[in-house]
């Protein structure tokens, strides 16, 4: 870049502006500057946070936090007192020098940006160069410096419309023109409908309808002119809300930011305690299990040969809940790490490569502790390791499949999905304990002693182990209750007629691939459909 004649890093051009504000800062506040939050758009890529990180580093700066600038403005709203309820969208329609409007939904750790589209040819630069053009068209200008002073007064003009009827521009030339708000309406008119447009494009682009927002907010010095206002009513149908101070609305919102002890808005958040809590219900299911597996089998066979009839479904269960417990646990990790930890430049800025990281090493954890099972197995039982490994690793391949897919999505991601990626990965407790239960049930009925008095009963646990364990695969793979009753009825049926020794491997693989079917419909529903980049449309 060249500057004044001289070429400058474009690094070193940001780093001097930051040191500058950095130093005002610091008089204002006479203290030394301890927390810097930095404001980007919501479009930004990892490679874009990462370089302003690094300018930031340059100027001397702590590593600062950086905050969406949609994510910010709704922060600011919040701390103005208007009221936007969990489950709620709005629209947060930002025009500047370029135009960008995202759509954000307020969860329950936070706003989520569910789309965004930016466009720099609906912004203030734009209607410059239309102005510039209208009204150098009397006096053409020569050279960058006669264009240059041009620009700087239209710039002037423009803002000084918001409180004339009409001001006088001075051209470089030395003659000067009248600009009113026919000739700046005759300029902004196309620029401020393409913003307008986005605005449709963006709602679309979110998967929602127009009546579904709480409200469209206007921030950016654009958002000054009433053309804007009237664009967005005409165009998009949707009267907006102009912020009191739009230009400011992103960099208070990004000051308020975990006030009180909240988290800083658009981070992401520590997992709580109870979440890491209920990694531990799987990790001692499986414990449980594999105790009982190893502890209880149907010997046959006389003193010279001895052979065991193994419940294969209750290995299978035990080795999926210690992937389960594995990938909880190293997700809550590495979400926690993301939100703690200061990354020094050059390192990955954004939480899902964190993640990313450590669902890989938690996914190979679990596959470890299930080969570890099955090499116990053999050893205690006596059998080959064959028939143990493939009843511990073939049920969990797809959801090993299912999380090194997810691992990657969250290395390439750099927005963080509702609540978080723990919330995103936190399997349901319920269906944990619930087919937990169910197993060491069947596996009491298969090998309890059969005295006559209490064969009925140990036929009925069995019966209700099946029941359990049916359930249990609906409540993973089904959350809506309706949902959960019409299909967990026949499927419990199944799965309680099934319980019998040749069966047993059958009901372990049904939970394995509901269990599969969770992690994929995650990564689906929850990530892939929802955080994909929305296609960006140039504009017309």
């Amino acid at each position: 870049m060249s500057v004044a004649g001289a070429d400058v890093d474009p690094l070193d051009l940001v780093a001097a502006t930051l040191r500058r504000v950095a130093r005002e800062a610091q008089h204002v506040a006479g203290s030394d500057i301890e927390d810097v939050r930095l404001v980007v758009p919501a479009g930004w890529g990892p490679r874009r946070r990462t370089w302003m990180r690094h300018a930031a580093h340059r100027a001397g700066l702590p590593q600062p936090t950086l905050i969406e600038a949609p994510v910010a403005v709704a922060g600011h709203l919040l701390a103005d007192g208007v009221q936007l309820p969990v489950g709620s969208f709005i629209a947060v329609c930002d025009v500047g020098a370029g135009a960008e409007v995202s759509i954000l939904r307020r969860g329950p750790a936070g706003f989520e940006v569910l789309a965004t589209l930016a466009d720099p040819a609906a912004g203030g630069t734009a209607i410059d160069d239309a102005l510039a053009a209208l009204l150098g068209g009397t006096s053409p200008v020569q050279g960058d410096g006669e264009r240059w002073a041009l620009m700087a007064s239209v710039r002037t003009g423009k803002h000084a419309l918001a409180d004339h009827v009409a001001v006088t521009i001075p051209q470089p030339q030395g003659s000067a023109v009248v600009l009113n708000t026919g000739l700046l309406e005759q300029a902004a008119h196309p620029i401020l409908h393409r913003a307008a447009e986005l605005t449709t494009e963006a709602i679309a682009a979110a998967e929602i309808r127009a009546e579904d927002l709480a409200g469209v907010y206007c921030v950016g010095g654009v958002a000054r002119m009433p053309l804007l206002e009237k664009a967005l009513t005409e165009t998009a149908g949707m009267t907006p809300v102009v912020l009191a101070d739009p230009v400011l609305a992103a960099a208070r919102g990004a000051a308020d930011a975990g006030a009180a002890g909240g988290q800083p808005v658009g981070e992401e958040p520590v997992p709580p305690v109870r979440r890491a809590v209920a990694i531990a219900v799987p990790g001692f299911a499986s414990l449980g299990l594999i105790s009982q597996f190893l502890l209880t089998p149907e010997w046959n066979g006389s003193l010279m040969y001895k052979w065991a009839l193994l419940n294969w479904g209750e290995l299978a269960v035990a080795a999926v809940f210690a992937v389960i417990a594995s990938l909880g646990a190293g997700t809550v990790l590495a979400s926690a790490i993301a939100a703690r930890t200061s990354l020094t430049p050059g390192t990955p800025a954004n939480p899902g490569s964190q993640t990313g990281t450590g669902i890989l090493a938690s996914a190979s954890l679990g596959v470890a502790i299930a080969g570890m099972y099955a090499v116990l197995g053999s050893l205690y039982i006596g059998d080959p390791v064959g028939g143990f490994l493939r009843w511990t690793l073939l049920p969990i391949a797809p959801i090993v499949a299912a999380a090194a897919v997810m691992a990657l999505v969250a290395a390439r991601q750099w927005r963080t999905p509702p609540g978080g990626w723990s919330k995103l990965l936190a399997f349901p407790t319920g269906s944990v304990i619930t087919a937990g239960l169910g197993m060491a049930l069947i596996q009491y009925s298969l090998t309890a002693d059969r005295w006559p008095n209490m064969v009925l009963w140990i036929d009925l646990a069995g019966r209700v182990g099946g029941l359990l364990l049916g359930v249990g695969a609906v409540m993973a793979v089904v959350s809506q209750p309706i949902l959960r009753l019409i299909l967990g009825a026949p499927l419990a049926v199944i799965t309680a007629a099934l319980v019998s020794w040749p069966a047993s491997g059958i009901l372990g693989v049904i939970y394995a691939i509901a269990v599969a079917g969770w992690w994929l419909r995650q990564l689906w529903t929850r990530l892939l459909r929802q955080q994909a980049p929305p296609p960006h449309r140039p504009a017309r």
